[in-house]
């Protein structure tokens, strides 16, 4: 009986050992090289959202999500903050709505 457990942990042992090392050995992509999915620059996405509400870009960064590749803009303009939303690859507004609090997610708050 103690043969079977040793042999189990073994094997149960072996297994986690394969798993983290295909893990480690898999290349992680960086962050910055998304881009590649934008059509349109940072900047050209920062301007467009800054005309839109006629503030100052504070925060940008492409993200992916329903509507595909978008620029998420945080733009200040006077006492009001708003998130503005450029598809990266046409240029194009979105959407613009006020932020009524400024909720930053977890992964920012890495960075």
């Amino acid at each position: 009986m103690k043969k079977l457990v040793k042999i189990g942990v073994t094997c149960a042992a072996l297994s986690v050992a394969g798993v983290l090392g295909a893990y480690a050995a898999k290349p992680q992509e960086n962050d910055a090289l998304i881009t590649r999915h934008a059509a349109i620059s940072l900047t050209q996405a920062v301007q467009t959202a800054e005309q839109q509400v006629h503030g100052q870009a504070v925060r940008a960064e492409l993200e992916h999500g329903k509507q595909g590749w978008v620029f998420d803009v945080e733009v200040v303009a006077g006492n009001t903050s708003y998130d503005v939303a450029v598809d990266a690859v046409k240029g194009t507004i979105l959407a613009s709505a006020q932020d009524k609090a400024d909720h930053d997610d977890a992964q920012d708050k890495e960075d």
